[in-house]
């Protein structure tokens, strides 16, 4: 089962964990010219087999637009490389897609491994054991006094970006988002939520990573971002404690959210992130039994427009998805 399907720890909150290291290949200009490019893509799908971890070399070119799109949605890839890049460039992934190398971005690799739930510590070990392997096969542009050498002078040094995604329902509801996340910016990590296209926080989710790669290892900005982590996981979890004392209140809003996202005749993504988010709130407090965490799982990966004509295997207009997602929710709910 891929990894996005599947249920980890502190899953109820922290939805998944992301660590990426950016490298460039020595010997090579940091800025590529295609020729560059395709002899480096040339060279790594050469090596594949020693790589391992079962990896598939696929370039963008021959991909269709909701392929890209669908592994932008799953966050293996960036919009910028999938679509404002002139189609160059190619990507390593294995069967699960938890492993995903992008070739050819700002950096010659960014190397990506992925987790469900909290898992920091298990992650970077994987990610640590694979820029081992590729280091040894093509050599690294390092710097004895700086580090790992990076297109962006903000991912020098470790050059490595954690990140962990987390589902915040219960710090909305009860009005202490803001005071939460405020305390969060003074310890030098950043948090950001995932907006709408009118700068409104969509489905209560906020992604926690680190500013800093210079002058610092990789354990200690893993556990960095572990303590904010579990901190805030605690002030969920405390106001998901209140919300539930609410009784009769609580269950009346989760059940209508439900009612709308089952019965609905067509949704727009957002709508359907927002009404999922309280949804998925209720499976997790045992106040919405109907649902089990595959179901919601299924449900946050094929609301969104890629994975969503992806499950159909056809391309629709933008009513047509609407349509179409609240036919796939029906579908999804009833397996």
């Amino acid at each position: 089962m891929n990894w996005y399907l599947q249920s980890g720890k502190e899953s109820d909150i922290a939805i998944n964990t992301r660590i990426r290291f950016s490298r460039n290949i020595q010997g090579y200009n940091f800025h590529l010219s295609p020729k560059e490019l395709q002899e480096l893509e040339n060279k790594i799908k050469d090596n594949i087999y020693q790589i391992g971890y079962g990896l598939r070399f696929l370039k963008l070119e021959d991909m269709d637009d909701i392929t890209k799109l669908s592994l932008v949605e799953k966050g293996l890839i960036n919009y910028h490389f999938a679509f404002e890049s002139g189609n160059i460039g190619a990507i390593l992934v294995n069967d699960e897609e938890n492993i995903c190398i992008m070739i050819g971005e700002d950096d010659h690799l960014k190397i990506q491994v992925f987790s469900s739930g909290l898992e920091l510590e298990s992650t970077l070990n994987l990610v640590i054991e694979m820029d081992k392997k590729i280091e040894d096969i093509f050599g690294y542009s390092v710097s004895k006094q700086y580090g790992y050498l990076t297109a962006c002078p903000n991912n020098i040094g470790t050059g490595l970006k954690a990140s962990v995604k987390l589902h915040l329902p219960g710090l909305a509801k009860t009005r202490n988002t803001e005071k939460v996340l405020e305390a969060i910016n003074n310890f030098g990590i950043h948090i950001k939520g995932v907006y709408d296209e009118e700068g409104h926080i969509v489905g209560d989710m906020y992604e926690i990573s680190n500013k800093k790669t210079l002058g610092i290892t990789e354990n200690e900005i893993i556990q960095n971002i572990k303590i904010i982590v579990e901190k805030v996981i605690k002030q969920e979890r405390e106001a998901r404690r209140f919300l539930a004392n609410e009784g009769i209140e609580v269950e009346d809003l989760i059940y209508r959210n439900y009612g709308i996202l089952t019965n609905c005749k067509k949704i727009t993504m957002e709508e359907a992130e927002n009404l999922l988010s309280t949804v998925k709130l209720g499976v997790d407090l045992g106040i919405l039994k109907e649902l089990s965490d595959l179901q919601i799982q299924k449900l946050y990966l094929y609301i969104q427009p890629g994975n969503l004509q992806k499950y159909f295997g056809q391309q629709y207009e933008r009513l047509d998805r609407e349509i179409k997602r609240a036919e796939m929710i029906k579908q999804v709910i009833s397996q």
